[in-house]
Parts: C-alpha cells; sequence; structure tokens
C-alpha cells in the first residue's frame, strides 16, 4: 500500500511510517504533502486553543468584574486554569504570543455573548471593547475591579 492510501485508510500507522522513513533519512519515499498539512494543521490547532482559552477567560473576567455578588471560587479556578493553559501555550510556541492583541479582538464579542448568557445581564452592560489589556488577562495575581 503506498502512503497517500494510507493515510486515508489509517491515519496512525501513516505516522508510524513516516516517522520511520524521517528517522532513517529516507526522504525521497515521506508523503510531503500530507505531513505539511499535517503540520499546518497542528499550528491552527494551538492558535484555535489560544483562542479559545482566552475566550473563557475574558468572559470570567467580564463576570468577576460586573457580576460580584455571584463571585465564587469555581470562577477564581477557572480564571487560573485558563491562565494555566495559555501560559503552557506560550512556553510551547513563543511565537503565539504575537496572536494575542488580534485573537483577543476576535474574542471579546464572543467573551461577552457568553457573560450575558450565563449571568442575564444585557448587552449594554459591557464595553464595547475589551476593558482589560493582554498582560492583565494573562497576569496571575489580577482581578478587575468591581463595577
Amino acid at each position: 500500500m503506498n502512503l497517500e492510501a494510507e493515510y486515508d485508510l489509517d491515519f496512525y500507522a501513516w505516522i508510524r511510517k513516516n516517522v520511520e522513513l524521517l528517522r532513517r533519512g529516507c526522504l525521497s519515499e515521506i508523503d510531503v504533502e500530507h505531513i505539511a498539512e499535517e503540520l499546518e494543521s497542528m499550528g491552527k490547532c494551538d492558535l484555535r486553543q489560544l483562542r479559545s482559552r482566552l475566550q473563557v477567560l475574558v468572559m470570567h473576567l467580564l463576570k468577576w468584574q460586573y457580576q460580584p455578588d455571584k463571585q465564587s471560587k469555581t470562577w477564581l479556578v477557572t480564571i487560573d486554569h485558563q491562565r494555566d493553559e495559555i501560559e503552557t501555550l506560550l512556553l510551547d510556541s513563543p511565537s503565539l504570543r504575537s496572536e494575542l492583541e488580534q485573537g483577543l479582538a476576535r474574542v471579546y464579542p464572543k467573551a461577552v455573548r457568553d457573560a450575558c448568557r450565563e449571568t442575564g445581564l444585557p448587552e449594554t452592560t459591557f464595553p464595547l471593547s475589551c476593558p482589560f489589556e493582554i498582560e492583565e488577562i494573562l497576569a496571575q495575581e489580577f482581578l478587575p475591579d468591581c463595577r
């Protein structure tokens, strides 16, 4: 069976075979096109994960700020967990740091939507743009002042 067919039929076997070929230096035998696609997909996956975690983190910071009477330990745990996971992503892939500002602009409206759904507060409660700087969002000790 050739590698291109194996890619579609048994992905795990395809990976093992290509890894073996790479380690042996048999570059002319590897499935270059699919390897390139998979590497590109891995990068996109990390970027999606960064944005997703940022969205959850910002939503909880908004809830913390705009619903102080409902603040809870579980919110703090979620805030800490998201920060830890973002930190790990950035340690593993430091170049993702350059995506944070643009990522924040993309996820902020979604974080507001989610905060509205969870709190029952109207969308007009929240600022049109994110009231937190990236450095604050990622800072372990930062919690926004209550409004």
